[in-house]
């Protein structure tokens, strides 16, 4: 283990002054859309975080998956370095020394041809619709104005207008109508329900191929591999959205190597970005990409030279298949352990590499990962009893052990 936690299960509960006054000043100033842990973080390193107080946590949430690689990847922190003294924006007016590489490099780890380069992963997300909208008038040929995309119930691609109008959160939908047209919506692992949802006006289907925000749900086996089966007999395009499981997050590269499928398009984010700043992308055939002519779609940072030089120095960590062995072999290691959890507070476990959700009894997710904040691990809860476990994928088998200790301990208390 790299370090201990400074705090323990019998630390006083209350803020200390440092985190209490920061905390307040968030919370004068910004919009109450977050609930977050009562904890002040300001320094970290690999698997690890130290808070303004100096305490030390454990991170198993690592940003979602977007810290794949733990914080301040000494590779991923020289990259960014190096081009921040050369060059950081340009805009997509012009051409950068760092896109091409970046497009050619990540195309070839996706085994497709093009990608198109935007921030965050509900930007991608928007643009796999209107690349699937696209596509379905100009080349499947769709009457305008008819194209529909099938999602999945229990869905979390991102929050903007468009895509929460295909949520079932009503946390996400209540108060932000009217929703906007175009989607339907099947039960997520019922490929018998999608069949019958694709119609002439079908132009692709949106899924997770294992759902994140809902608790790390994993379909059934040969689900994946139903839904390629379908839209390729049907003429619709499959989208992956692999923002939180691709990128080793699972064990592969991609969570759909798993049933060895190939969507039409990847959508990416998170973890591409190295933790470091915002970076995401479709990936997907040339000829898919090219419905896309100048001025129907862009990003002024999309592109930008220093978040492709973050990118290719993830996308060449990754070509080494390091991280996703980590992520494989780390996986046994949390299954066995979770698997130990006392059954009387735990109802199920669902693992898939390095990633776990873990629904408790008699307690809200939340209480958990307080009690675990104040014994030095971060985790963070979902759907009212689900906790979530996303370690940064460079940490130690020990590290690894020591957090689920804490947590067994924690569900004892």
């Amino acid at each position: 283990m790299t370090g201990t936690a400074t705090v323990g299960a019998d630390t006083d509960t209350s803020v200390p002054g440092a985190s209490a006054a920061a905390i307040a000043e968030v919370e004068a100033h910004t919009a109450a859309n977050y609930h977050p842990l009562p904890v002040v973080l300001a320094h970290g390193e690999g698997a690890w975080v130290t808070d303004v107080e100096g305490n030390r946590y454990l991170d198993m949430l690592a940003g979602y998956s977007a810290l794949n690689f733990g914080h301040r990847h000494p590779r991923l922190v020289a990259a960014a370095e190096r081009q921040l003294g050369r060059l950081t924006l340009t805009g997509r007016a012009f051409h950068n020394d760092q896109l091409g590489t970046f497009a050619r490099e990540l195309s070839v780890l996706c085994g497709m041809d093009a990608i198109l380069p935007m921030n965050t992963g509900a930007e991608a997300v928007e643009t796999a619709l209107k690349l699937a909208r696209k596509w379905g008038y100009e080349v499947k040929g769709v009457p305008a104005g008819r194209a529909k995309v099938i999602t999945f119930s229990g869905n979390f691609h991102g929050r903007t207008i468009t895509i929460v109008s295909f949520s079932d959160d009503p946390a996400a939908t209540r108060g932000f109508g009217p929703p906007t047209p175009g989607f339907v919506s099947v039960p997520y692992g019922d490929a018998a329900a999608l069949d019958a949802a694709i119609d002439d006006d079908t132009v692709a289907v949106l899924l997770e191929p294992i759902q994140g925000e809902a608790g790390v749900i994993i379909p059934s086996d040969g689900f994946l591999a139903a839904v390629r089966r379908l839209c390729t007999e049907r003429n619709v395009l499959m989208l992956a959205d692999e923002i939180q499981s691709g990128l080793g997050r699972t064990g592969e590269t991609f969570a759909c190597d798993r049933e060895r499928v190939r969507p039409d398009a990847y959508v990416l984010g998170k973890a591409l970005g190295g933790g470091i700043l915002p970076v995401s992308a479709v990936v997907a055939s040339a000829e898919l990409m090219g419905v896309f002519r100048p001025g129907q779609h862009g990003s002024t940072f999309g592109g930008n030279p220093l978040a492709c030089a973050v990118g290719i120095e993830v996308v060449r960590m990754l070509g080494t298949g390091e991280f996703q062995a980590r992520a494989r072999e780390l996986g046994v290691v949390l299954a066995d352990l979770l698997a130990g959890l006392p059954r009387d507070r735990v109802s199920a476990v669902r693992t898939r590499g390095l990633w776990a959700g873990i629904d408790v009894m008699g307690r809200t997710g939340r209480d958990v990962c307080e009690g675990l904040m104040r014994r030095g691990v971060l985790a963070k809860d979902t759907h009212g009893s689900t906790i979530r476990l996303a370690p940064p994928l460079v940490i130690e088998r020990a590290e690894l052990e020591w957090a689920v200790g804490q947590l067994r301990e924690e569900l004892g208390a």
